[in-house]
């Protein structure tokens, strides 16, 4: 099983993503959306973005 994003909604309402490990961990969460749409699209940006982003490494 590859890695996969689930879209659920938290006590509050708001939408959010995880991105879960093909070992089911969690490697990643998100911020909470007003709408499905608008979680999707911030599924659709990391997606995008993830490969070209830099380590900030503040050890």
């Amino acid at each position: 099983m590859a890695a996969k994003f689930e879209i659920y909604k938290d006590k509050a309402g708001e939408f959010r993503f995880r991105l879960k490990a093909s070992n089911g961990e969690i490697i990643a969460s998100s911020e909470g959306y007003s709408s499905k749409q608008a979680c999707e699209n911030g599924i659709a940006s990391v997606k995008n973005n993830a490969s070209s982003a830099e380590i900030d490494d503040q050890t």
